[in-house]
């Protein structure tokens, strides 16, 4: 009897199990994917690397104030200065000025000079050139020689001169010249000294002395004007003004008086000359 319910036993075991090994096969069995195809993916947008920063500047670093040196007296108060301080270079003016160190002991110096005279219905015209080197003895006195050479011209204005005397001019013929001509020049060559003193700032006072191989105006015995050549002092003072162009240069205007003056002089009674000042050497 026991050997005929073993196996009935085992048969109705493995009945009870066959559900649960179906369950498991159905659970290892892949799912396939029913749902519609979505859209495609998005193409992947590149990274754009971000920039290199600069390094940083440092900042400055400040300077220290110069230490006070306890040995040094306290700056006082003056008239140009009243808090005590003074500016870098306040002393210092134009280059070359009469309160400054020039700064050259040596100069060339040129001038032209222009004038005109009249005297008993003759113009004379003059025009002149002199180039010298100057020396400075002092900051504010200075010395030189040179070289000069003016021209002359002389005219005759029977108008003026009728004008003035009522009767034409005392020559044969009424004119200026032998040859009929109212008009009459000359020219000279010479030697020179001057000398100039600065007074005050840029106004200076300005002396020469001249002597000229000249060309002068002369008369003949019938009353004409002639070349006479004749050896001439000029003696010329007058007052300048000087306006600088930097360290080296300068312009000089200048009037000067002609002590010598008269209608056969080489210069006339006012002389305004433009002199040119060159500082050279050291």
């Amino acid at each position: 009897m026991k050997h005929s319910l073993l196996p009935l036993l085992l048969l109705v075991a493995a009945a009870a199990s066959l559900p649960t090994f179906r369950a498991q096969a159905q659970d290892n069995k892949p799912v396939l994917n029913s749902a519609p195809p979505g859209p495609p993916p998005a193409p992947t947008r590149p990274v754009t690397p971000a920039p290199a920063t600069s390094p940083a500047t440092p900042a400055p670093t400040p300077t220290p104030a110069p230490a006070t040196d306890p040995n040094q007296p306290a700056a006082e108060p003056t008239p140009s200065a009243p808090s005590g301080l003074d500016f870098p270079d306040r002393k210092t003016t134009k280059a070359g000025g009469a309160e400054d160190t020039p700064p050259t002991k040596k100069f060339l110096y040129a001038n032209f000079g222009l004038g005109y005279s009249s005297i008993d219905g003759i113009g004379n015209f003059s025009t002149s050139l002199a180039p010298a080197v100057g020396f400075r003895i002092t900051d504010k006195f200075a010395i030189g020689p040179g070289i000069s050479y003016a021209y002359n011209n002389y005219s005759l204005s029977p108008e003026s001169f009728y004008n003035t005397y009522g009767y034409p001019y005392n020559t044969p013929n009424g004119s200026l010249t032998a040859s009929g001509s109212n008009s009459f020049s000359n020219s000279s060559l010479g030697l020179k000294v001057f000398a100039q003193y600065i007074v005050y700032k840029e106004f200076f006072l300005h002396g020469e002395y001249e002597v000229t191989n000249a060309q002068l105006a002369g008369y003949d015995n019938q009353g004409y004007l002639i070349k006479i050549n004749r050896t001439v002092t000029s003696p010329l003072a007058g007052i300048g003004y000087r306006s600088y162009l930097g360290e080296k240069a300068a312009i000089d205007f200048v009037g000067l008086y002609n002590f010598s003056n008269s209608i056969f002089s080489l210069y006339p009674g006012l002389n305004l000359r433009f002199s040119l000042l060159f500082n050279i050497g050291k």
